[in-house]
């Protein structure tokens, strides 16, 4: 796994730039991927397993810190009942949320072998993670939901 402060060395190539740039082409956000992922440049090089590894530990890190940041808004005083529920269960499925990416950056650790096939249960349990994700802020946007609350999240 790889530590959530590794920054990249001097010695980061633009081969590996390019790299990260082209595997981020892919993605729903590319400049921000390859923003959060150059970062780690020196240790991805050109690999697609580091990459991933990056990418999850990045994204299970951003994970924790929403997961905790939702925690704290539970605890906020005047929460109307509909926003507190809204709140508790974006709770749940943050926690759910960081469960599968946790359980995503185990099983990419231990992809040396068949890794085609530890990659597909990977995408099953970022998949999920993205699910979990999306019905936490699907609760937000109830039109009931007009307060601070729905402006934090």
């Amino acid at each position: 796994m790889l530590s959530s402060t590794a920054k990249s060395s001097p010695d980061s190539t633009p081969d590996t730039t390019d790299f990260i740039t082209a595997e981020c082409r892919a993605t729903r956000y590319p400049a921000l991927c390859v923003q959060c992922l150059s970062t780690y440049s020196s240790t991805i090089q050109q690999s697609q397993k580091r990459l991933a590894q990056a990418a999850l530990s990045v994204s299970l890190s951003q994970a924790q810190s929403v997961a905790s940041f939702v925690s704290t808004m539970a605890r906020m005083r005047g929460l109307r009942p509909i926003e507190y529920r809204t709140v508790k269960d974006c709770i749940d499925n943050m926690a759910n949320t960081v469960d599968q990416l946790n359980q995503s950056v185990q099983e990419l650790s231990r992809a040396d072998q068949d890794f085609d096939w530890h990659v597909g249960n990977v995408e099953s349990w970022v998949g999920a993670a993205l699910t979990f994700e999306n019905t936490c802020l699907d609760g937000f946007r109830n039109p009931t939901m007009d307060g601070n609350v729905k402006v934090a999240i």
